[in-house]
């Protein structure tokens, strides 16, 4: 497990606003934090340290936080902030540029500059979701330049999508990465963060050659997620979507995943989804040759004998083992 977590259901009523706004200050930049709710205040955050990036996802109740010109001028991190809103929503007034903010939206501020953050749900004790970032400015490959800053940009399509994905990832693994784990997944957002600036900006040839290749392999790596299902995803598709050849591709996987391979990887994350499949309660009834061809096995032979291959024992073995210890 990476990160540590807060949450102020575990200290008395009277102290959690207050325990709240120390920590989003340590967490963001010293400001004033407010809220109707303060007096009856609830919040979750999880906080990934990834080397010198900071990851929070986080649910907390509406609340605004406020940073004047003179606090910028007694504390500034020197850090980029990125949000992304899951849920409910942002009004957000940064260096005077004023924009709003729903699910799916991206916004980027710069410490070392005034702002004005609203969060607001619909509804009366809602909670408002996403996941910040904190990079540093030195960090980054390509500066945003200041009329991304305080604008509302998309996390649902290009670069943007794969941010996100990444990001509500690390949330949903937190519990099984290892702090190991953790600098090669900042350096993975942090080149993440630079693609989708220059892709914005139009400005990609200002990227570093390792930082191209870390996307490249990053967006492979989702294509293949996504496309588990088809029995014909294999290298020379995986290849020609990405407009690569297949050499390159093999070279990709050899530099960056271990001396795994694009068939070994397509291999393991179906067999891993199959996996998980059987051991969940609620798909007992499904036949286990349906498990096995939504994950793109279709031949139940083949499938039985990948899987003993992998776990050392058969799919109906597992799946007998696997929900009597849920019971």
């Amino acid at each position: 497990m990476i990160g540590t977590l807060f949450r102020s259901e575990d200290v008395p009523a009277e102290d959690r606003f207050e325990l709240w706004r120390e920590r989003v200050g340590r967490t963001v930049a010293p400001a004033d934090l407010t809220s109707d709710h303060a007096a009856d205040y609830w919040a979750e955050q999880r906080l990934l340290q990834l080397g010198p990036v900071t990851v929070w996802p986080t649910s907390f109740l509406p609340s605004r936080f406020r940073r004047n010109a003179k606090m910028v001028r007694q504390s500034d991190p020197e850090l980029y902030h990125l949000r992304l809103v899951l849920g409910g929503g942002l009004a957000v007034d940064h260096d005077g540029r004023y924009d709003t903010y729903g699910p799916g939206d991206l916004y980027l501020a710069d410490s070392s500059r005034p702002g004005d953050v609203r969060a607001y749900s619909d509804g009366e004790r809602r909670a408002c979701t996403g996941v910040g970032v904190e990079v540093p400015k030195a960090l980054m490959h390509v500066p945003p330049h200041r009329e991304l800053l305080g604008r509302r940009l998309s996390g649902r399509e290009g670069i943007g999508a794969l941010l996100t994905d990444f990001l509500t990832g690390l949330d949903r693994q937190a519990d099984t990465l290892r702090p190991s784990d953790a600098p090669r997944l900042g350096t993975v957002l942090v080149n993440l963060l630079s693609a989708w600036i220059a892709q914005v900006l139009e400005a990609e040839h200002a990227l570093p050659p390792e930082t191209r290749q870390g996307v490249l392999i990053t967006r492979v790596h989702a294509f293949i997620q996504q496309n588990l299902h088809d029995p014909n995803l294999a290298p020379p598709v995986i290849a020609a979507a990405h407009h690569i050849s297949l050499s390159y591709l093999h070279r990709l996987f050899q530099e960056a995943a271990q001396g795994e391979t694009v068939a070994a990887c397509v291999r393991r994350r179906r067999l891993e989804g199959a996996r998980r499949d059987l051991a969940d309660p609620a798909q007992r009834t499904t036949p286990i040759h349906s498990i096995a061809a939504r994950w793109g096995l279709p031949r139940a032979s083949d499938f039985t004998r990948a899987f003993r291959a992998a776990y050392g024992m058969a799919p109906k073995e597992y799946r007998l083992q696997a929900l009597a210890v849920r019971e």
